[in-house]
């Protein structure tokens, strides 16, 4: 469950990364400076759509796989950097989330 969870969250958090970027580095210059204004709606509203759907797993995984508030924090906020999902992304290769928590000595199951 957990390993289809963060699976899912890291290809949702590059969709979310790459549309932030791609609205910032392309749709915004097309409409400042070549007047291109439909391409700031249609990008904008396929990132919006994005962002919510990122911030509903970031919330559901804070909830299913345990996060601190660290993580969720972090998580929101990489939102709003360009390139912070990506960032994000190699921190959470980095954690170990999809192992199973060890039985400690002495605890019941």
């Amino acid at each position: 469950m957990k390993n289809v969870f963060l699976k899912w969250f890291r290809y949702l958090g590059h969709m979310e990364g790459l549309s932030l970027v791609t609205l910032l580095f392309v749709a915004m210059p097309l409409k400042y400076m070549a007047g291109y204004d439909a391409v700031v709606s249609v990008i904008g509203m396929a990132h919006g759509i994005l962002y919510i759907l990122y911030m509903a797993f970031v919330l559901l995984g804070t909830f299913t796989i345990r996060w601190s508030w660290k993580w969720f924090f972090g998580a929101s906020a990489v939102a709003f950097i360009p390139f912070g999902n990506f960032i994000l992304d190699a921190q959470l290769k980095k954690a170990d989330f999809a192992q199973p928590v060890p039985n400690v000595e002495g605890s019941a199951e």
